[in-house]
């Protein structure tokens, strides 16, 4: 039952928090902008991190949880 815990936070970590693919998945380049210093990001700059961030989050705390429960 487990394996199905992670399914979904998988699939879409994969997909939504990567996309756009190329020429570099989207929160990369993202993360990239913040630790370079964020100079010149936007309202909508922070958004788009944290909607493309938000399925990673997701996938750690489903993981966080299940070790926690063994």
């Amino acid at each position: 039952m487990q394996e199905k815990k992670w399914l979904m936070p998988l699939m879409v970590s994969l997909t939504l928090g990567l996309a756009p693919f190329m020429p570099e998945p989207h929160v990369w380049g993202k993360i990239k902008w913040v630790l370079g210093g964020a100079n010149g990001m936007q309202v909508m700059d922070w958004f788009d991190l944290a909607m493309h961030g938000a399925p990673w989050i997701w996938l750690i705390i489903t993981v966080i949880q299940s070790f926690k429960k063994k």
